[in-house]
């Protein structure tokens, strides 16, 4: 093929190429691979020509970009935790908080509904799961039911209930974020009935004690899913100055890092309710600090952290404009 031809049939990719380079890392790979055929090419037949000399350049930036990208995706994992999540749940921190009140509130209706009505523990919790706990108070053993079942099986089984109660929290988010808000609330109200139970037979304390070693973790998840869900139903419904479809896609975007954020809590509150939580009575000492460890991480980075971090980057914007 002569020089000419050769430079015309792919005179178009080498621009392209040139100036519009693909940020996907597999068109960059094979991009890079087309290069190297039109490089050996050229070498072969044109080995002193200006087109291998710009062929090889080419392939070398390509080469250069795709090993930056390696080095990029290997620190996007730790910038999501470390940065992405943290200024995304700053952001909607208010939906989170309103979430968070709603779930004391319903919490506190199941409880004195509860205590009202001895009848609503069995309708809410089940007659045979009333039955069972009765059974272990009886025995002296009054959270005996979390020391049933095999471990493995029991964290499994957990967290994909968990994560699967999450995720229709966070898609039913869609009609105005109101599901959300229902499962939310019938959760709490759950919660306050369970809480109950246990107080009205003294156990009020020890219910905190030993439910919260899983607990912490797993309600402040499902707390912060709702949110999510109720993060993509606003953002449909109050846009702001923005069009409506370009809120909504916002709202997606966020609510789903949220939700991906939220799956390795809710792994580990299952590992806890799992393996941890029925050590109760005989390592309190471990199961008491993996209580008061869990309350520290939710309090610093669900709360804290991505307040302070949103200052930060605030004050740098500021900075950045004077």
């Amino acid at each position: 093929m002569r020089e000419a031809l050769f430079i015309k049939k792919n005179r178009d990719r080498w621009l392209k190429n040139q100036h519009m380079p693909s940020s996907d890392a597999d068109e960059m790979a094979a991009d890079f691979t087309q290069l190297v055929d039109d490089l050996a090419y050229a070498k072969t037949f044109y080995p002193t020509s200006k087109v291998t000399d710009y062929i090889n350049k080419q392939a070398s930036t390509v080469y250069l970009d795709i090993y930056r990208n390696r080095k990029e995706e290997t620190n996007r994992i730790w910038r999501f935790w470390k940065t992405d999540l943290p200024l995304t749940i700053h952001k909607h921190h208010r939906t989170v908080l309103f979430s968070f009140i709603l779930f004391l509130i319903f919490g506190c209706i199941g409880f004195f509904v509860s205590k009202h009505d001895p009848d609503m523990a069995a309708s809410v919790l089940g007659p045979d799961y009333v039955t069972k706990t009765q059974e272990n108070i009886d025995a002296g053993n009054p959270f005996g039911i979390y020391e049933s079942g095999n471990p493995v099986l029991s964290w499994l089984h957990l967290m994909i209930h968990n994560i699967r109660v999450s995720f229709v929290m966070f898609v039913a988010g869609i009609f105005a974020g109101i599901p959300s808000i229902y499962l939310l609330s019938e959760n709490a109200i759950m919660v306050g009935v369970f809480d109950q139970f246990f107080a009205a037979k003294g156990f009020g304390v020890q219910f905190f004690m030993v439910v919260f070693i899983h607990g912490m973790l797993e309600l402040t998840a499902l707390i912060v899913a709702a949110a999510a869900g109720m993060v993509l139903g606003k953002s449909y419904l109050f846009p702001g100055t923005v069009r409506r479809i370009d809120a909504f896609k916002q709202g997606a975007k966020d609510g789903v890092k949220i939700m991906v954020g939220l799956m390795p809590v809710f792994g580990l509150a299952a590992f806890f309710e799992g393996f941890i939580t029925r050590l109760y009575n005989d390592l309190s000492i471990l199961t008491s600090a993996i209580t008061v460890l869990s309350a520290v991480f939710v309090v610093w980075y669900f709360i804290i952290y991505p307040i302070r971090l949103g200052k930060k980057m605030a004050a740098v914007l500021n900075e950045e404009e004077v």
